[in-house]
């Protein structure tokens, strides 16, 4: 039982710092754009942004692909 008293004011603090976490977070705008990360991944801007010619450094010699990296 005396367990009880350790236990509810800890519980209380991390409720606390997990409330003052989230509004820190909304502060800060870390949920203002939730969809563009997932978006951005399936766009390949580098490959686009490159000419021919620097396309074609990039591969390796005895490629047969270009690479992805």
């Amino acid at each position: 039982m005396s367990i009880l008293y350790l236990l509810i004011p800890l519980s209380l603090i991390l409720l606390g710092l997990a409330v003052w976490a989230f509004f820190w977070a909304v502060k800060h705008d870390q949920f203002d754009d939730l969809e563009g990360p997932a978006h951005r991944i399936l766009f390949d801007e580098d490959d686009n942004d490159l000419t021919p010619e620097q396309r074609e450094r990039r591969r390796g010699p005895g490629d047969d692909k270009p690479r992805r990296d």
